[in-house]
């Protein structure tokens, strides 16, 4: 299964977010998706997304400032 990578390098809140949101209504449920994202308030908002929508937060790890984010369309 392929999985569609969203480079957010670079943008601040609430950017990040709305394009992780555009991005996850163009796949179907059960396809998950990977954000990258510099913000580091990114975190905290990625998890309350995924638990606000219902889509799961699979993986979350940082790597010299750059934040990736593994999230599956739950519906």
């Amino acid at each position: 299964m392929n999985t569609t990578t969203i480079d957010c390098t670079g943008l601040n809140c609430p950017l990040p977010v709305l394009r992780l949101k555009k991005a996850i209504d163009g796949i179907n449920a059960g396809e998950s998706l990977e954000m990258i994202a510099t913000d580091p308030g990114s975190v905290k908002d990625i998890a309350a997304w995924s638990k606000q929508t219902g889509h799961i937060l699979l993986e979350s790890r940082e790597s010299a400032g750059r934040f990736t984010f593994v999230i599956q369309k739950a519906h």
